[in-house]
């Protein structure tokens, strides 16, 4: 008789050999499995019906449904109450490091809303850190695998050089290439071609960005020719007929813009009857105050069931879908065996109502409170503030004209509106009074504070711009904030300029952050202390902070809406570098700077996204 010797086995061939005798013996009611959870009402996201049943967890993922309970054995029994089971809801695109909390602290807000995964953007903090962005990177995802949810990465596809974005895209748990900034394809720039090319090599995903039908024809097509993979700025039912048409998945967002917009959306979707699985739900960007007091994942998919959209299918567009556009659906998005045991028990599916989350079948949450907080220390990632504003002066914030009327009556300024969603009016120009050489801050009866951004750094001379706000409105003192993605500016709101001057100053001793100012004593601070962009605190200690901003502001006579004010601050980073408004010319800095073209390209960042002093 011929004797068959045993097949040879690598260490991995043979931790996977031993699982799948577990698996095995576990069914067979030989070996214990982690978890039985019982008395389920489940959704079966694929037939989309619920169905009575039970669900069995071992190491991690689901291994049965409905098990013959007569013979399994198990560790911990947990009881369903007759609640929906629903898979961990996914956020299909965050820009986790704009939520100015640490990956912890983050996941303090989110999961107990039912969010398991974030499919994330990290430029603004790899641009913040500069030529350090790959290692910065490294040490903030070091123990992400310990997070109470699941990371998965994009490597800045604008903002940074393409050797750190090279570099970033050979971490864990990066899995493609994020944002790009394709407006500067339509003049050939070679560092965006690189970038895409990367992407390319690399095998994984290329998101897109910014409202197709503001593309030419040719980037519109030039777009997914290149193998763009998702499109997540969409503002109106035209924007999302053609992401639709051009073969993108559309990312549905809800975190940026009034909250009208998302209901501009998700109208356009029910009314054209376009199949749900063609979009992804998201958040883009959101501050934590906003997830505790509206939710995340378990909001916006209330409100498309609110909308009129099936409330399966509502639910299909963050779990199933996501799972599946990102190539994860043998891991996530469905209540089968096999994926990962993250599960969400909810009372109702039209309503999501996150009463017990699980990841990998541990209880994470329960009642809209984490239970086991990660021990992560970030303390080590602090970074030192380098000012640069000491020669700073007052009257270089004074609002001068761009333009006098020939009556000399009226003036012409800037004015930024914060509250310009979709970027249409997020800049304009206007006419106010003009009297005794100066600049009256009011348009049709309304007064508006006086808006100044800084350059940090000057080479020569300093670039300022100096404008009209609408979305802060204080009656007195002044409120500052420094943001180092991807260029060292910040920007001041007040109604003088000696105070703007004082709060700047202020600011300037911090890495980032935000600081309120009456009579030049400071009301409230924030320090981002982390690159500038992250604040190493808890959640409740960043909480009390984004208050304080807020409280301060109130009691100085603004009344605000949506998101806090330093949140609403640091959005405006973004579309400040996005209009030319940072770039200035060489030499730069007349008060009456007006922003370069939309295809200027973004100057490379120094070591902590800041151009340092000679």
């Amino acid at each position: 008789m011929r004797h068959h010797e045993p097949f040879p086995m690598n260490e991995q061939v043979t931790a996977e050999y031993h699982k799948v005798r577990a698996i095995f013996d576990i069914l067979s009611g030989k070996k214990e499995a982690d978890l039985l959870l019982k008395n389920l009402n489940i959704l079966d996201v694929h037939s989309e019906a619920v169905y009575q049943g039970s669900i069995l967890v071992y190491d991690k993922r689901i291994v049965a449904l409905n098990p013959d309970e007569s013979i399994v054995k198990v560790r911990e029994v947990f009881d369903g109450q007759g609640l929906y089971a629903i898979p961990g809801l996914i956020d299909a695109h965050i820009h986790f490091d704009a939520q100015l909390a640490h990956p912890a602290a983050f996941g303090e807000a989110i999961v107990p809303c039912g969010t398991t995964t974030i499919f994330s953007e990290c430029l603004d903090f790899v641009s913040a850190a500069g030529e350090e962005g790959a290692p910065a990177l490294a040490r903030l995802f070091r123990n992400h695998e310990r997070l109470p949810y699941r990371v998965f990465a994009f490597a800045p596809g604008k903002k940074v050089s393409t050797a750190v974005t090279d570099a970033v895209l050979k971490l864990e748990p990066v899995i493609g290439l994020g944002e790009l900034g394709h407006l500067t394809y339509s003049v050939g720039d070679d560092e965006d071609f690189r970038k895409a090319a990367l992407g390319r090599v690399h095998g994984g995903f290329r998101n897109s960005h910014w409202g197709v039908t503001a593309l030419s024809p040719m980037i519109l097509n030039y777009l997914p020719a290149i193998g763009s993979s998702f499109n997540h700025d969409v503002w109106t039912e035209d924007d999302i007929e053609k992401s639709v048409r051009y073969g993108f998945p559309t990312q549905i967002k809800f975190g940026v813009g009034s909250a009208e917009v998302i209901k501009i959306m998700l109208r356009a979707i029910v009314k054209r009857k376009w199949p749900a699985e063609n979009f992804l739900l998201c958040s883009d960007n959101i501050s934590v105050m906003r997830l505790l007091t509206l939710g995340h994942m378990d909001w916006v998919v209330s409100l498309c069931a609110e909308m009129g959209l099936n409330p399966i299918q509502a639910i299909k567009m963050a779990t199933l879908y996501p799972a599946r556009m990102y190539h994860k659906e043998a891991d996530l998005g469905s209540l089968t065996p096999g994926k990962f045991a993250d599960i969400v028990l909810t009372d109702s599916l039209a309503k999501i109502n996150p009463l017990y989350v699980f990841k990998d079948g541990e209880l994470v949450a329960r009642d809209r409170k984490l239970l086991k907080k990660a021990d992560i220390d970030y303390s080590g990632m602090a970074t030192k503030a380098v000012p640069g504003l000491a020669n700073l002066a007052p009257e270089q914030l004074d609002l001068v004209p761009l333009e006098v009327s020939p009556d000399g009556k009226r003036a012409k300024v800037i004015l930024f509106d914060v509250y310009g969603r979709g970027h249409a009016k997020f800049f304009q120009d206007v006419w106010v009074p003009f009297v005794n050489g100066k600049v009256v801050p009011e348009i049709d009866g309304l007064r508006y504070n006086r808006f100044s951004l800084v350059q940090r750094y000057a080479d020569g001379k300093r670039h300022v711009v100096n404008a009209l706000f609408k979305g802060v409105s204080i009656d007195r003192g002044a409120v500052a904030t420094f943001w180092p993605a991807p260029e060292a500016y910040f920007v001041a709101v007040g109604e003088d300029s000696a105070e703007m001057c004082h709060c700047l100053k202020q600011v300037d001793a911090l890495a980032g952050g935000c600081i309120v100012t009456e009579n030049k004593v400071v009301k409230a601070a924030m320090d981002l202390d982390i690159y500038g962009v992250m604040a190493n605190a808890s959640l409740a200690e960043l909480l009390a902070a984004t208050r304080s901003i807020d409280e301060a502001l109130e009691a100085m006579g603004n009344r605000n809406e949506g998101e806090p004010v330093v949140n609403k601050l640091l959005t405006l980073f973004i579309s400040l570098h996005r209009f030319g408004f940072m770039e200035g010319v060489a030499g730069g800095g007349d008060a009456s700077a007006k922003p370069a073209s939309e295809g200027a390209k973004a100057k490379p960042t120094g070591t902590r996204g800041e151009k340092l002093p000679a």
